[in-house]
């Protein structure tokens, strides 16, 4: 059998996977907070006829082996996590980051989440909780009574608002944000959270605005980091590649077609 039926498949295996990330990426061009993927590929083993530095005579060597490829595999798929653009909305809930951190937020099971999407809510406890009812950590509980226009976040993550009857805004609470040492470590679970992992080493926290982390801004929002025109164009090539390594098993059949139709 053909070595290059098997190498031209492993290529159409490896471009519809580039499709498959692609395809997610354009489809979240609107979440808040979201992390273009990358797939990464990296070549198959290669079968040594002959290895480069053998001795042609006592003298000489041969310059150069030969090598025949086994195709391509998908070796992982990353998140960039570049900055999004910031949409100012107006919402007294929202808020973005601006430079490195995470937002975390205590899940279900008591674990914590990590994420970008600062487009929280207050419930009916007077809590700072995300659209899925998690709780923002550390936990911001406004006083009841407040003036809802009122809340205020300072780019260092204070947290402010007014009282019927006061002048003054009274602080209540200090929001944090969270770094790691490699960001693209982090686990991905749906609902615009990460999880840490042992890639991405452990949580670092700190108030916002100092020690390397980003700022606060509140009444904007992050938004995704998918350029569309980037995946489109990353689309046409996968879908050239595509194209071309099902025309090499095409080939490859007609070869074995001619072979076999031989006569002695």
């Amino acid at each position: 059998m053909m070595r290059s039926l098997w190498t031209a498949a492993s290529g159409m295996i490896g471009q519809q996977f580039n499709i498959d990330t692609v395809s997610n990426n354009l489809s979240n061009v609107n979440t808040t907070g979201f992390k273009r993927n990358r797939a990464d590929f990296e070549d198959l083993l290669y079968q040594t006829q002959r290895t480069a530095g053998t001795p042609a005579t006592e003298r000489t060597l041969v310059p150069v082996g030969v090598q025949v490829g086994h195709g391509v595999k998908v070796m992982g798929t990353q998140k960039l996590h570049i900055q999004g653009s910031l949409q100012n909305t107006g919402n007294v809930g929202d808020v973005a980051i601006e430079g490195e951190g995470f937002f975390r937020v205590m899940q279900y099971d008591g674990s914590f989440a990590y994420t970008r999407d600062g487009s929280f809510q207050i419930d009916s406890t007077g809590q700072l909780v995300s659209n899925n009812g998690l709780r923002v950590m550390p936990e911001v509980i406004l006083p009841e009574g407040f003036l809802r226009e009122s809340v205020n976040i300072t780019q260092d993550g204070r947290i402010t608002v007014m009282m019927p009857g006061q002048d003054d805004p009274i602080d209540v609470g200090q929001m944090q944000l969270y770094r790691f040492v490699n960001p693209p470590g982090l686990n991905a679970i749906g609902g615009n959270l990460f999880r840490e992992t042992a890639a991405s080493g452990g949580p670092v926290g700190g108030q916002p605005g100092f020690d390397g982390m980003g700022q606060t801004l509140h009444k904007f929002l992050e938004m995704s980091n998918v350029s569309v025109v980037s995946e489109m164009v990353n689309m046409i090539v996968a879908q050239r590649a595509y194209e071309m390594n099902s025309r090499a098993i095409q080939t490859s059949d007609t070869m074995l077609g001619i072979a076999t139709g031989l006569k002695r």
